[in-house]
């Protein structure tokens, strides 16, 4: 296939002036505009229209032609363009579908076989490319593989128990333990410091230790 057939892959044509009125009678007059960049002046078909003769005439003639290959009014036409060697020998060159109106060629089957290939081709060196970065290599145990952790990954139960002790205290926990310390205060009032040539009372460093044991108490219920 040439440059030029490969360009018109990617083209669209229409005539808004025609687009309301197009059927199956006239659509092949459509496809010859002038303006159309997908129709060959050199056709038979031209030939026809130039002698207003009709089109069962292409039969009898031999070159390149245009043909309504299928039609479902009024919105699909398909259009073949064929050369003609005799009344019943043709080779095929190429299809026109017309939708509402807007011409477009079809892709051949070369053009769609290159296409998935290159699109093969990118996601496989994409997929090389990235493997290449997770490859490392060490002088003493060779080659291995490093891949990057998940920026979001799943929390761990150890994650979830550091992070539920560094909560706050709710405030259940803060009565309670407001209760206890007023209870052990009860039992063990407060006493006078002592003079500092004094040992310490005995009874206060038993309170001190007693909320001490509260404290950590409180750190295992959080």
């Amino acid at each position: 296939m040439d440059h030029k057939t490969e360009n018109t892959l990617g083209l669209s044509w229409h005539d808004t002036a025609w687009v309301p009125h197009i059927n199956q009678g006239n659509i092949l007059d459509y496809f010859s505009e002038r303006s159309n960049p997908f129709y060959d002046r050199t056709c038979n078909n031209e030939a026809i229209k130039m002698q207003r003769l009709n089109l069962d005439q292409l039969l009898n003639m031999t070159g390149l032609e245009y043909s309504l290959l299928h039609a479902q009014e009024p919105i699909l036409y398909v259009i073949r363009k064929q050369h003609r060697y005799s009344p019943t020998q043709v080779t095929p060159l190429a299809d026109y579908y017309i939708i509402a109106g807007v011409v477009y060629q079809g892709p051949d089957l070369c053009s769609v076989v290159n296409s998935r290939l290159l699109n093969t081709l990118h996601n496989l060196q994409s997929a090389f490319d990235e493997a290449h970065g997770y490859g490392r290599f060490h002088p003493s145990k060779g080659y291995s593989w490093e891949f990057k952790e998940k920026e979001e990954k799943e929390p761990t139960a150890k994650d979830k128990k550091i992070k539920k002790k560094e909560e706050a205290s709710s405030a259940f926990q803060r009565k309670r333990v407001d209760l206890l310390l007023g209870e052990l205060a009860k039992k063990h009032p407060p006493l006078f410091m002592p003079p500092p040539h004094q040992p310490p009372v005995k009874g206060l460093l038993f309170l001190v230790d007693v909320i001490y044991q509260m404290l950590d108490y409180v750190d295992v219920l959080s």
